[in-house]
């Protein structure tokens, strides 16, 4: 984001060891023998990254409501206090939100988390979309242009009846995980409408113009033109350009995969979209803008890293990702590398050209995605710079949750729902990163509806005369086939699918255990169940 610059002071006190130590936003850094640069919290990272994510959803969850009655990220995009801020919320900070629930929620089984998700779904939907007699139908606004109305109308910059088609698309694909969820239509059938209306809008694009424009005017159709006589670079035509189409591709297949909705134009539409990433963003690393309070033209990580994570979980489109993938990294070190803490062994990632500035979430979902690569690859890289940017990040969150972004503001976007994400990505890659001492669900393959590690839930499944004191982990899923992958504190005596014994090292359908120094990784393979239970 364009942000707005505030007083970035670095200051030096006398540390336990009577050395000067160097603050870095709310707390002293702390450093390990070869003096790099470990979490703020605890030195261990399996404890520190599971603390900040902690703090950052606790200052959500309990932030103050607003004059309208609405919590106050409903209205804003940027935390301040004891004053409200004047800015709308961010482009795509409710779908970024939703994003990071999903995956908090399987880590921590907490339903007030998953409550939170479906309201910001259900308000969303019943103040923000498009009306259905206009160009561009049934998709969100993505500025509330008068911040107490509780209604989202149009752009932060240019205004009302301008919408972003990208973020329209990454709004479908969660309104679809929150389908698989809650299994309620109404989000399926506005993802479908949602789809519909970008598929139907789709064209081949160019080296100027992107498939779908960056912004639109819903109601005319005219493609947005840019604002106080900026320019966006010789070559590029005002709005008309974004590379950020990695989600609407991934809602796409979502609803192809689930046989929902005008399937063969979704086809068509990602086939589209598809060849034209190949043919320009790919080659010539214009990634383009991303961010609504820029008006001129930036190149930003968030389109580049984004795109690459969806090459990563999606290699059947590219035969080359590994060298592809490992381009657009290269890319971004290239032209959005800041190595001010590079005494600390880090080097951290600006947001973009136009704002060259460190950013938490952004540094975050560098080493997430790294973190994946070297999975994937075995090619390690990188490896241990990932870690200190997850150890860098930290530095951001304060004792209370705020998560200030270096030199500027407590944003809503990139230090909430566009951050916890990335920590929860970087375990799924690492499980080693995940917490030793309890037990969580990192990954899954379908979409986790109900996680119970309290016992709350198994009164409901199992018969009342049961005795479930032995259960550990309970979860359902959407999808009658997959895989997920969880951190256990001990193995398990017994995995149940449904309420038969599944199998050991069967990859087919039953489960593998994999030992770590303090207890292990549990992988469950699933052919035909949509219930675990995992017994002591």
């Amino acid at each position: 984001m364009k942000k707005f610059f505030a007083l970035y002071i670095v200051i030096f006190i006398s540390a336990n060891n009577s050395t000067a130590q160097e603050k870095l936003q709310y707390h002293n850094i702390r450093t390990d023998k070869n003096r790099h640069i470990v979490p703020w919290y605890n030195p261990d990272p399996s404890v520190a990254y599971d603390q900040v994510i902690k703090l950052v959803w606790n200052f959500w969850d309990t932030m103050r409501r607003d004059m309208n009655g609405l919590p106050y990220y409903m209205n804003h995009q940027v935390w301040k206090t004891p004053h409200n801020d004047y800015r709308g919320i961010g482009g795509d900070q409710f779908s970024m939100a939703i994003s990071s629930w999903v995956l908090y929620y399987q880590y921590t089984g907490n339903e007030n988390v998953k409550e939170n998700l479906r309201f910001l779904a259900d308000y969303y939907l019943c103040h923000g979309l498009s009306p259905i007699n206009v160009k561009w139908p049934n998709i969100p606004f993505p500025y509330n242009t008068l911040e107490y109305s509780g209604v989202y109308d149009g752009d932060m910059i240019i205004g009302k009846d301008i919408t972003q088609p990208d973020k329209a698309g990454s709004f479908g694909l969660e309104l679809i995980q929150v389908y698989k969820i809650y299994q309620r239509d109404v989000y399926l059938d506005a993802a479908i409408k949602i789809a519909n209306t970008l598929a139907a809008h789709i064209k081949t694009g160019d080296e100027n113009n992107s498939p779908l424009p960056f912004k639109v005017n819903a109601v005319t159709g005219e493609v947005a033109q840019i604002n106080n006589n900026n320019n966006y670079g010789t070559g590029n035509t005002g709005n008309s350009y974004t590379s950020n189409w990695a989600p609407t591709m991934s809602l796409f297949l979502d609803l192809i995969k689930l046989n929902k909705g005008e399937t063969e134009e979704y086809k068509k539409a990602f086939d589209l979209i598809l060849a034209w990433m190949k043919k320009y963003p790919m080659q010539n690393n214009k990634w383009g803008p991303f961010f609504e309070d820029i008006p001129g033209w930036s190149d930003t990580q968030i389109n580049a890293v984004t795109f690459a994570r969806f090459m990563m979980e999606h290699p059947e489109y590219f035969p080359g990702w590994k060298s592809e993938v490992k381009s657009i990294i290269d890319w971004v070190y290239k032209k959005l590398s800041n190595t001010k803490w590079k005494k600390y062994g880090v080097t951290v990632i600006n947001e973009q050209t136009a704002y060259q500035v460190p950013g938490n979430s952004h540094t975050a979902r560098q080493a997430a995605a790294e973190l994946l690569y070297v999975s994937l690859t075995g090619d390690s890289t990188n490896y241990n710079n990932a870690i200190l940017q997850l150890n860098w990040c930290t530095y951001m969150v304060d004792v209370d949750g705020k998560n200030r972004y270096p030199q500027d503001d407590v944003w809503l976007t990139d230090g909430y729902g566009d951050y916890v994400r990335h920590y929860l990505r970087a375990m799924s890659a690492n499980p080693a990163l995940a917490p030793v001492d309890r037990d969580h669900i990192l990954s899954t393959t379908s979409v986790i509806q109900r996680a119970d590690y309290s016992g709350s839930l198994y009164k409901n499944y199992f018969p009342a005369e049961t005795d479930t004191s032995n259960i550990n982990v309970y979860y359902t899923t959407f999808d009658e086939m997959g895989t997920e992958s969880l951190r256990l504190t001990k193995k398990p005596a017994v995995v149940l699918f449904d309420k038969t014994k599944a199998v050991e090292n069967n990859t087919a359908e039953g489960y593998e255990w994999k030992p770590l120094a303090k207890g292990g990784i549990l992988t469950i393979h699933r052919a035909d169940n949509k219930t675990v239970t995992i017994l002591r």
